[in-house]
């Protein structure tokens, strides 16, 4: 009899772990599967066809970022404390000519791929000012 308790028990508990498994797995897919519909979510669409097409695209997107990144930056500027208005200001300036100067580098290279390099530069710099002001005034 004691056998037989065992062999069931042993049993029992091989079905308690199978079902743990069974849950953590489910869990990670469901939790993974979740990060990548949010990831996909926030990507943008992929710039595609002739050199115009693409020019055109990314110069849709970079004013989509530069729309976030005005509303961002007007954010921050209201929560910002007196003496940090002035700096964030200045710092802004100096990022735009920073980035108007860094995309000319692309810009001044040969042929037609030199359009498509300064529309990926201005669209991804001004994406990453945009989504460092967005954090800024999250944390502040």
């Amino acid at each position: 009899m004691d056998q037989a308790a065992g062999a069931g028990r042993q049993e029992q508990e091989l079905n308690i772990r199978a079902l743990l498994a069974i849950c953590s797995t489910t869990t990670l897919i469901g939790t993974a599967a979740f990060a990548f519909a949010d990831e996909q979510a926030e990507s943008e669409p992929h710039c595609d066809g002739s050199t115009y097409e693409i020019v055109e695209c990314l110069k849709a997107q970079t004013a989509q970022w530069d729309r976030r990144l005005n509303a961002a930056y007007q954010k921050a500027l209201g929560l910002a404390e007196p003496k940090q208005r002035e700096q964030l200001r200045k710092a802004q300036r100096l990022w735009l000519q920073f980035r108007d100067a860094n995309c000319l580098y692309y810009d001044l290279g040969e042929g037609t791929i030199a359009r498509i390099e300064t529309g990926y530069c201005s669209k991804e710099l001004t994406k990453a000012r945009a989504l460092e002001l967005e954090q800024a005034s999250e944390t502040h």
